[in-house]
């Protein structure tokens, strides 16, 4: 009997952890909200991504789990040659659920080349950048990511 009772308790625990990791904080945002900025080379101050068909969440519970995905109207050509680059763009991975974030091939494609990342905008919250990303097809993504205030620089962190 009590080992029965452990037994359902650890399964109701862990199925609330996983419902809470993976859906309780996250919510779909309304793309009219939703305000997605590049920096621009020459000027340096950010304007509004040309874009269409966003789709957005955002959690209440960490600055870093805001994801977007989009069609630039925007050739990356021209995106390159108006906008600042990003470099380490290090896209984290969404829930299963938001299918059309796939972290790990966003990634494949700026780490080889295919993808272009630019600064969507610089601490939009406390060492926190919005990194937007650009496939040659035109598909983008947004998300956030520590910046270099939180970079680890051997066992201490860069203040």
């Amino acid at each position: 009997m009590v080992a029965l009772i452990i037994i359902i308790s650890t399964v109701l625990f862990g199925g609330g952890l996983y419902y809470t990791q993976v859906y309780a904080y996250y919510e779909r945002l309304d793309p009219a909200t939703v305000a997605l900025t590049v920096h621009n080379l020459a000027t340096g101050e950010a304007e509004a991504l040309a874009l269409s068909d966003l789709e957005a969440i955002d959690g209440t519970s960490s600055p870093i789990r805001f994801r977007a995905c989009f069609t630039s109207e925007m050739s990356d050509v021209a995106l390159s040659e108006t906008y600042e680059p990003y470099l380490d763009a290090t896209p984290l991975v969404a829930p299963a659920w938001f299918g059309c974030f796939d972290a790990a091939a966003i990634g494949a494609a700026l780490e080889d080349g295919r993808a272009l990342a630019f600064l969507g905008e610089k601490n939009i919250h406390d060492g926190v950048d919005r990194v937007i990303a650009v496939m040659p097809d035109g598909a983008g993504y947004a998300w956030h990511q520590l910046n270099e205030k939180y970079q680890e620089d051997g066992d201490e962190f860069i203040d």
